[in-house]
């Protein structure tokens, strides 16, 4: 059955080295399985991304893949983030308060945070925090 096998999620770019650098050089993968010069595949966790070229690159208006980590860890990722000089968007959505970038929602016990930033062809990617 399909839901036992672990998706792998692609991200079309225009140009593979300058997706290569950004994935490698700012958000420091490392480089798995190539594809004959036409993608590259990138382990993140118990799951992987594939990255390839494609004409219709940068296309995708919404969140093409994110990140969970740990409520903990948040932080820190963030930072490590900005260092490296990636910037969030931010957007309208009832429930959510902004804060430098990062988006808050829920109460109490049951807070989430979360951030958006793009590749350099566009594609949106998301980290998100545990609840805490």
């Amino acid at each position: 059955m399909i839901g036992d096998h672990t998706p792998v999620t692609t991200l079309g770019v225009s140009d593979l080295q300058r997706a290569r650098d950004f994935y490698e050089g700012t958000l420091g993968f490392a480089p798995g399985t190539e594809m004959m010069d036409q993608g590259i595949t990138y382990q993140s966790g118990s799951g992987a991304f594939f990255v390839y070229t494609s004409e219709f690159a940068g296309t995708n208006k919404a969140t093409a893949m994110m990140f969970e980590v740990p409520g903990d860890a948040f932080d820190a990722e963030i930072a490590t983030l900005r260092a490296k000089g990636v910037t969030f968007d931010t957007f309208e959505a009832e429930g959510t308060e902004w804060n430098d970038g990062v988006a808050s929602m829920g109460e109490g016990e049951a807070v989430f945070r979360s951030v958006w930033f793009a590749d350099p062809d566009g594609n949106i990617l998301n980290l998100g925090s545990g609840m805490n």
